[in-house]
C-alpha cells in the first residue's frame, strides 16, 4: 500500500503496481489513487518496527505488550479528570469492533473508552422521563451508593461505575452528545464524499465537538465472502485488498480534505496504522499460498494533520521490504509524537494500582522528522 518495491523479484513485489503522487518522488499503490492526490497532506513512516504478532493491539494504544498499561485515550481521560476538566462528552471514544479497543489498564473502569451502540441512537431522555423525575432518580441512586460504599471494593469497580453514571447523566441531560453523534446534521454532499466510511465522518464530528481521543477500526462493506470485514486476509490478500481499498482510499481522502476545508488540520492529529506489516515474500509462512502473513519486523504508519511536516517519507526498508534501514521507529515513538501534540509530556508519570509511579512511555523520543 505505502511502500511498493517495483524493482524486487516478483515473489516480493506482489501484484500491485506503484503510482506517482502529487509529491515528486513519493509513490504508493495503484489502488490508492485518491491518496495520490493529497500526498502533501500526510507523512509515510516506512521504517516502523513492531513487537506483537497478534491482533489484540495493546502496543498501538499503549506502547507496551504487557504490564496492564493504559491506552492513550485512557491516559488523556485520567489527566483531564485530574485537571478538573468535565464536559458532557466522554474524553475517549472508540468506533468499531470492541475486540480491538484500547483498554484502561491499571487506571480502571472510570477511564474505559465509550463504545456507542447503533451510532448512539439511544442517547437522550425517554419522552416519558422528565428532568425532574431524572433528578429524583439521581438522588435515590446517591442514597443507594452511600449505603453500599461500606462494602469492600478492592478493584475500584464501584468508583468506575460512579464515573460512568455521572457521565451518562450528563450525556442524557444535554443535547451536545446526541448532536455530535447525529450524522444527519451533515450536508448530504459531504456525507456522499465519505460514502460508507461513516465512522471517519463520525470521528471528525466527535473531535470537533470536543472529544480529545477517537479511535476507529474501520469496517469493510460488500466484500467477497472469502474476505473478512476487516484487514487480516492472508491467502486472499491481493483479491481482498482490491475489494476494500477503494472505500478506504475514499474515506481517508474525505477525512483529510474535510479537516483542511474546516481549518482543523493543525489542531487534529491523525494516525493510521496496524499491529504489524506483512511478510515480504508471498506465500512463505503457515501454509499461505499466494498471500502474505504477519511480519512485525517492518511496517508503516501514516501521520497527518497535527501541524506536522507532511508531504514526506520518513525512513525506508531494504529493497525487499524485510526490515528497516538504520534505526527504526516503534509505536512508542508515534505515541510520544501524539502526546506532544496533545500537550502532554511523554515522560509524565501516573501511579499504577499499587501507587508506584510509572512513565507513560519508556522511550519518549518523537518522530522528529514530522515536528
Amino acid at each position: 500500500m505505502y511502500d511498493p518495491k517495483p524493482d524486487a523479484p516478483v515473489e516480493y513485489r506482489g501484484e500491485f503496481k506503484p503510482i506517482d503522487t502529487n509529491v515528486p518522488g513519493i509513490r504508493i499503490s495503484e489502488h490508492l489513487p485518491l491518496h495520490a492526490k493529497i500526498a502533501d497532506k500526510f507523512a509515510i513512516i516506512r521504517n516502523m518496527k513492531f513487537q506483537q504478532e497478534g491482533h489484540t493491539a495493546p502496543e498501538l494504544y499503549t506502547g507496551f505488550l504487557r504490564g496492564n498499561r493504559p491506552a492513550i485515550g485512557s491516559i488523556v481521560s485520567k489527566l483531564r479528570s485530574d485537571g478538573g476538566i468535565r464536559t458532557p462528552l466522554p474524553p475517549y471514544v472508540y468506533l468499531g469492533d470492541a475486540n480491538h479497543v484500547g483498554h484502561p489498564g491499571f487506571l480502571g473502569k472510570a477511564h474505559e473508552a465509550y463504545i456507542p451502540s447503533d451510532k448512539a441512537a439511544n442517547l437522550g431522555l425517554s419522552k416519558s422521563l422528565t428532568l425532574e423525575k431524572l433528578a429524583d432518580r439521581r438522588k435515590l441512586l446517591t442514597h443507594f451508593d452511600e449505603a453500599r460504599r461500606a462494602l469492600d471494593d478492592p478493584k475500584g469497580s464501584r468508583a468506575g461505575m460512579d464515573a460512568f453514571t455521572s457521565q451518562a447523566l450528563e450525556m442524557m441531560t444535554t443535547n451536545a452528545a446526541r448532536d455530535a453523534f447525529d450524522l444527519s446534521k451533515e450536508a448530504v454532499k459531504l456525507r456522499e464524499r465519505f460514502g460508507k466510511g461513516t465512522e471517519y465522518l463520525l470521528a471528525r464530528r466527535l473531535v470537533e465537538a470536543g472529544v480529545p481521543v477517537v479511535s476507529i477500526t474501520p469496517q469493510n462493506h460488500n466484500v467477497p465472502a472469502k474476505c473478512n470485514g476487516q484487514w487480516d486476509h492472508h491467502d486472499q490478500v491481493f483479491e481482498c485488498l482490491k475489494a476494500v481499498l477503494p472505500q478506504y482510499d475514499r474515506s481517508v481522502h474525505a477525512l483529510l480534505t474535510d479537516l483542511c476545508d474546516r481549518g482543523m488540520e493543525k489542531d487534529v492529529a491523525v494516525v493510521i496504522w496496524g499491529e504489524m506489516g506483512r511478510t515480504p515474500r508471498v506465500g512463505t509462512q503457515r501454509g499461505t499460498t499466494g498471500g502474505r502473513d504477519h511480519w512485525p519486523q517492518a511496517g508503516f504508519a501514516i501521520l497527518a494533520g497535527g501541524g506536522f511536516s507532511t508531504g514526506q517519507v520518513v525512513g525506508a526498508t531494504n529493497p525487499r521490504g524485510e526490515h528497516p534501514i538504520g534505526t527504526p521507529y516503534a509505536p512508542q515513538n508515534v505515541l510520544a509524537t501524539l502526546y506532544r501534540h496533545l500537550g502532554i509530556d511523554p515522560q509524565t508519570t501516573i501511579n499504577d494500582h499499587t501507587g508506584r509511579p510509572v512513565y507513560l512511555l519508556d522511550d519518549p523520543t518523537p518522530v522528529k522528522e514530522v515536528l
